[in-house]
């Protein structure tokens, strides 16, 4: 498309000059003319379309540019900065280098101590944390002992009372049972003959008695088991100590381990009775 209008525009020249040669050629012409000088001419070459600069103009343009350049290089010229006159005067101050360096050591000396101070209250900081975090997980081991203790005598309480209700029952389900066989002995033995009553005092004095010792044996049994349970009770109680002694000990010693490795000078001591406490 492109190449087909500069074909038709360079067509479109040949003609406009073939017109302006007929009309030149004509009788009574003036021959041909010439251009103007604010006039443009066009070429045409290879499908573009040149269209040379209007010369007058630019030289204008040219001139003015000049013309301004002169203008600021004269004005740079006019408000350029003199030379800078001073006084003169001595410089470095009133203080003696004598002085300068007494000053200097001493904020050297200060900057040492202060640098100290900082350090030493970073560290009792750090350690105030620490005995801070030590003493709520002590606290929080001594609740949980104190729970657990609590649960243990709990516990304890509601198995005494099982075991003492069925001791009831069963001493009280016996004696029922025996009561109810002597009952039935003595009325069968009243529908008898007279003659078998001293035989019938013995056998009742032999139940009697037999009845006395089954009492006794059963007292004695329950005197054991209560002393049995008792010793059962102590043992548990002395090794729950011993147990809660061992673990609080051996977090104790994490704790001591933990502080050395981390360079602290406070120790923490593991005394006996620290099961008790925690």
């Amino acid at each position: 498309m492109y190449r087909e209008a500069g074909g038709y525009r360079r067509d479109r020249g040949r003609l406009q000059q073939e017109q302006r040669f007929s009309e030149d050629s004509k009788p009574g012409s003036e021959g041909p003319r010439e251009p103007a000088e604010t006039q443009q001419s066009t070429y045409s070459a290879s499908g573009y379309v040149l269209i040379p600069a209007n010369e007058t103009r630019r030289n204008e343009i040219q001139k003015i540019a000049r013309k301004e350049l002169e203008n600021l290089e004269r004005w740079k010229e006019e408000h350029r900065p003199g030379p800078i006159n001073l006084a003169p005067k001595r410089l470095g101050g009133t203080e003696t280098e004598a002085s300068a360096r007494q000053k200097q050591q001493n904020n050297l000396k200060l900057s040492k101590y202060q640098q100290k101070f900082k350090r030493d209250d970073y560290q009792r900081k750090i350690k105030e944390e620490e005995e801070a975090e030590i003493l709520k997980m002590k606290t929080i081991q001594r609740e949980k002992a104190n729970r657990l203790e609590a649960k243990r005598q709990q516990q304890e309480m509601q198995r005494k009372v099982v075991y003492e209700d069925d001791k009831h029952i069963k001493n009280n389900d016996f004696l029922s049972r025996l009561e109810s066989g002597l009952s039935s002995r003595r009325s069968c033995q009243n529908g008898g003959v007279g003659q078998e009553s001293t035989a019938w005092q013995i056998q009742k004095e032999e139940v009697e008695r037999n009845l006395q010792r089954m009492k006794e044996t059963q007292h004695r049994k329950s005197d054991l088991l209560e002393c049995k349970q008792r010793q059962n009770e102590e043992e548990k109680k002395t090794y729950l100590q011993r147990e809660h002694r061992r673990v609080n000990n051996a977090f104790l010693d994490r704790l001591q381990s933990k502080s050395h490795s981390s360079g602290q000078p406070g120790l923490l001591r593991k005394t006996e009775g620290s099961g008790s406490e925690s």
